[in-house]
């Protein structure tokens, strides 16, 4: 697998900047917004970037989410689970979402504002929107993507351009859609001066990005990351994820359950992939202790990791860590014991752990405005590179 990844042309992304006209523009504060799949909250940063640079870090804001807010949220994800694709969409269920979603935004731009003891006015803002479907491509079966927000509705609110829909175009072309934060990863790792590292988010999936010491991004999803646990936890009426990994911590690990599932055709496929939140999901551990489950489902999400480092073509240095999971001791210390490699929390390397994926959104709203490319090859597998996201005012 590692022979197909070396085949591809290694360009970096800085290099392919060449090749993409860029606006006469300079640096300006850019909002990003972000709604995961684990439904918990909209999370909303502030950058001062180009979309080539990081040049400096804002504000930052988080709007939890309601129970009765995450329950829209998750008709919604069931009802286009149940839809795919085929027949009438679920319309009422996704206006829901949408006003859900479109408003919690809107608020959260207002907490953003209103933070950081200082005065920071954005130029431009990027959205992401809810993801409530998506369809990874397979040989005969073109991919698809479904996020929901009402970016004419958000525009208004925020009062700057706005862009959006990140993921369609890439999708329409071959690409897998996800992930997308690679080159802002990428951004961060060379604002750091480091080589051969990458970035993991554990969201409610799994993704890394590699930066190989030319300069090379390499992404994709790894598997599952905190989706099985939270799922596994909530089906029991004890919460909404294992916090503090204390559940996970309490168990035993099913050994021979963990191997049927890295059995798993996914981690024959070769890199890049994608993947829907629930491809993975709390079934897995049908049959075990309530305990047992939840250290079996986290230990599977960390090996699936390391099996995606595995597939990479340079063993990273070290492995720093975003996203959710990195609050979860029991899912951190599985991850310790898969990598043959350093492990940091994105603290740990000065980063603003909760805000990455927003200031990536805001990062990829920078080089849409300008016309700089998204996704490559090594990053989406889509067959060039090209740009992406639409734009509104």
């Amino acid at each position: 697998m590692v022979s197909c990844l070396r085949k591809r042309r290694r360009v970096t992304w800085n290099e392919e900047l060449l090749n993409y006209p860029i606006q006469d523009q300079g640096p300006q504060w850019v909002a990003g917004f972000m709604s995961g799949t684990s439904l918990d909250a909209t999370d909303a940063a502030l950058i001062l970037t180009d979309g080539v640079q990081v040049l400096e870090f804002g504000p930052v804001a988080e709007r939890k989410y309601s129970a009765q807010e995450r329950q829209i949220l998750q008709d919604a994800t069931d009802a286009a689970r149940a839809w795919n694709w085929v027949g009438p969409a679920p319309e009422a269920a996704f206006e829901a979402a949408r006003t859900v979603v479109t408003r919690t935004h809107a608020e959260a731009w207002q907490l953003l504002r209103e933070g950081g003891g200082k005065e920071v006015v954005a130029a431009l803002a990027g959205v992401h929107g809810q993801t409530v479907l998506h369809r990874r491509s397979r040989p005969g079966q073109p991919g698809a993507t479904l996020q929901l927000i009402d970016p004419v509705g958000m525009q208004a609110a925020l009062g700057v351009p706005l862009a959006y829909d990140f993921r369609t175009a890439d999708v329409a072309a071959g690409g897998q859609g996800a992930p997308l934060a690679p080159v802002y990863h990428g951004a961060l790792l060379e604002r750091a001066g480091d080589g051969a590292s990458a970035v993991l988010n554990l969201g409610g999936v799994a993704n890394i990005t590699a930066r190989l010491v030319d300069g090379t991004l390499f992404a994709f999803d790894t598997g599952p990351a905190n989706g099985p646990v939270d799922e596994w936890v909530e089906g029991h009426g004890r919460g909404t994820h294992d916090v503090d990994g204390a559940f996970a911590a309490a168990g035993r690990v099913h050994e021979g359950l963990l191997a049927q599932l890295l059995d798993h055709d996914w981690f024959a496929q070769v890199p890049p992939k994608s993947l829907d939140r629930y491809d993975f999901n709390a079934s897995m551990a049908r049959g075990l202790s309530f305990e047992d489950g939840a250290a079996t489902l986290t230990t599977f999400s960390a090996r699936a990791v390391g099996a995606g480092v595995a597939q990479l073509p340079e063993t990273p240095e070290r492995v720093i860590v975003c996203g959710g999971g990195r609050h979860n001791p029991s899912m951190m210390a599985a991850l310790r014991d898969a990598l043959p490699c350093a492990v940091l929390s994105a603290e740990e390397a000065g980063w603003r752990g909760d805000s990455i994926e927003a200031e990536a959104f805001a990062f990829l709203a920078a080089r849409t405005v300008r016309g700089l490319p998204i996704s490559w090859p090594t990053t989406t597998g889509v067959p060039a590179a090209m740009t992406g996201g639409r734009m509104l005012g």
